[in-house]
């Protein structure tokens, strides 16, 4: 049997972007927990984590770094740990945070065969979510499991799911369903202790496809050209968006 883990970079992502296999992961890596400055969100959402109830559930609680407007998503700019920051306090917080990932992730990711986090673009656009998709392929190289990421996305986003979407991404696919049975027993949890971070009103979509990066050279890797991204803020399916999904 195949080893799979799910690391998520926020309490409820684990349920909003990998309830398709959240089951089935051993173990299911929580990395962030308190807010940036916000000690009783912090508060509301230990309780909440600690009511979860996964048996599989490891939560590493490293504070956020508060950089989640601090990006310019209009000319997004990837690095080594990320996203680049446009305020110097926060990039020190951010890349400090991507060193301790690394050290916090390793024990629980290895000997994985395939581990499931956020995309490169970070669904939405958010930069510790592009944090953690980093930290989790930095580690690949040298753990040598198969990276899987989904397909969700938004406006904010989109640029970015473009320029990296336009180079070989991924060697495998999978479409899998959401457990919405287990993703709203959870979302109910996080409600009743305030700390759901998300619209009231989500629609878990019928269908989500996760690609994946094996580890090793990227030969007959596929580009996301013709691929169907799911638009985040309302569900819908983003066929008009497609044809700008093309190499550089």
């Amino acid at each position: 049997m195949r080893k799979s883990v799910v690391v998520a970079a926020h309490p409820d992502d684990e349920i909003l972007w990998l309830s398709a296999v959240l089951a089935a992961a051993r173990p299911v890596v929580l990395c962030f927990g308190a807010p940036f400055g916000q000690p009783d969100v912090a508060v509301s959402r230990q309780r909440a984590v600690a009511q979860l109830g996964l048996a599989n559930l490891v939560d590493l609680a490293i504070p956020e770094s508060g950089v989640r407007t601090l990006v310019e998503w209009a000319d997004p700019q990837p690095t080594a740990t990320g996203m680049a920051i446009t305020d110097a306090a926060g990039q020190a917080r951010y890349d400090a945070n991507f060193a301790r990932l690394l050290t916090e992730l390793r024990p629980h990711l290895t000997g994985a065969d395939d581990v499931y986090t956020h995309n490169g673009w970070g669904e939405y656009g958010h930069p510790e979510h592009v944090q953690v998709h980093r930290a989790v392929a930095a580690l690949q190289a040298e753990l040598g499991f198969t990276l899987w990421f989904s397909n969700y996305t938004a406006p904010l986003s989109f640029p970015l799911a473009q320029r990296i979407g336009a180079a070989p991404c991924w060697a495998e696919k999978r479409v899998l369903q959401p457990d919405v049975q287990l993703a709203k027993r959870l979302r109910r949890i996080y409600l009743r202790h305030d700390a759901w971070t998300w619209s009231p009103r989500h629609r878990w979509p019928a269908d989500e496809i996760f690609y994946g990066q094996p580890p090793g050279d990227k030969a007959g890797w596929s580009t996301l050209r013709g691929e169907t991204l799911l638009d985040v803020s309302a569900l819908r399916w983003w066929r008009r968006k497609q044809a700008a999904l093309r190499p550089v």
